[in-house]
């Protein structure tokens, strides 16, 4: 019955956040928002959501739009995900997150729990899946080494890039430019994003090349001696964004043009977001290769995970705003049952123990044709 649906609102209705939206608006009253009204226009066209512009910087704003709600999901870019997430939080709201911003989501642990508020964060494919995968694997065995190769790139490949962004753009230059923290003999440490590539071969794309990025995040927190997270582009890429890193195209200091001062980076993302904008209904792919090694029963053990996903034509919806958004709609659908409700912060390593999360993930995608494909040896 209509008056018995629960009350769920989306801050944030860019790619990943519009699919969020539609794929709950069949069982949930869902409320989307956004500072763009395009973005709101495009997720009216086709699903019943009610739809709301403002501006979830503004705090007041932000709690005359979740205030009513009976779960929040935290759909905005990285560098306004702390922030939007911490004020959910005073505001007494259980929020499932994707947004993937630098800052340490630990701090915010005791400000939950002691708001009685229920927080899954990184709950998307990388971060997300990759550390439900971990976290399952590593309760039940001695990991010795974790590796996660994951990207979403066009089918049709285009020059000079050989990219089109699949979410935020702003997020993907920070992949070029923050430092990557990886695990290597149980220490961390620090590389500059983009070194150590290498060529991975899939079966169903053939050669990428892989490169650090600071995707292990929350991960660090745990005990495991090897630990790395690359991300996938076609080969070149790599070289392109080094050129223009090094002559400091991503710097954030302005520079005086005339009588203005503008960042390097504000300049480059206009000149580049045009051109790495997906085209409407322009078919792309995700891919991910996820494997966890180690001792199983005093006998060395490997799990690998491989994700092969692309755009939905049927829905018009994008590999990456699948692979993301319905990740945290499986997630958002174990709050609001009651499966989980342990007051605090969790990312998914933390809750992959759960009983029944992580295979209630697992096929929750499958139901949606997302199919993370397990090969043990």
């Amino acid at each position: 019955m209509e008056g018995t649906k629960q009350n769920i609102v989306i801050l944030g209705s860019g790619m990943v956040g519009r699919a969020i939206a539609a794929d709950l608006s069949y069982d949930y009253n869902v409320t989307a928002v956004d500072i763009d009204k395009n973005n709101l226009a495009e997720l009216e066209k086709t699903h019943s959501v009610k739809t709301v512009c403002a501006n979830l910087g503004d705090v007041e704003q932000l709690n005359a739009c979740i205030k009513d709600q009976d779960l929040v999901i935290g759909a905005v870019p990285g560098f306004m995900g702390y922030k939007t997430l911490k004020n959910v939080i005073l505001i007494k709201k259980n929020i499932v997150d994707i947004s993937f911003f630098p800052e340490d989501p630990f701090d915010l642990f005791d400000l939950a729990k002691d708001n009685n508020v229920t927080a899954i964060i990184d709950c998307g494919v990388a971060p997300g899946m990759s550390n439900l995968i971990l976290g399952y694997h590593n309760a039940r065995m001695d990991v010795k080494r974790f590796e996660c190769y994951v990207g979403g790139l066009p089918f049709t490949r285009t020059w000079p890039f050989n990219y089109k962004a699949p979410f935020s753009p702003i997020d993907v230059l920070e992949e070029y430019t923050r430092p990557a923290r990886l695990v290597e003999n149980s220490r961390i440490v620090t590389k500059p994003a983009l070194t150590d590539p290498e060529i991975i071969e899939f079966e169903t794309v053939g050669s990428l090349e892989a490169f650090n990025t600071d995707g292990l995040r929350t991960l660090l927190k745990i005990d495991v001696p090897f630990m790395k997270e690359k991300t996938l582009r076609y080969p070149g890429h790599i070289e392109i964004m080094r050129l223009l890193r090094e002559t400091g195209f991503f710097s954030k200091n302005p520079v005086q043009i005339n009588n203005t001062f503008v960042t390097p980076l504000e300049f480059t993302s206009k000149i580049l977001f045009p051109q790495w904008k997906l085209k409407e209904n322009e078919k792309e792919f995700t891919v991910m290769r996820v494997i966890v090694n180690g001792l199983e029963g005093n006998k060395e053990k490997t799990y690998e995970y491989n994700l092969f996903d692309q755009y939905d034509k049927k829905t018009k919806t994008s590999s990456m705003a699948r692979t993301t958004g319905y990740t945290c709609t499986a997630a958002a659908r174990l709050l609001l049952s009651g499966k989980f409700d342990e007051k605090g912060l969790y990312p998914p390593e933390t809750i992959a123990d759960k009983p029944g999360v992580f295979q209630h993930i697992i096929d929750y995608l499958k139901e949606r044709n997302i199919h993370y494909d397990l090969e043990e040896y």
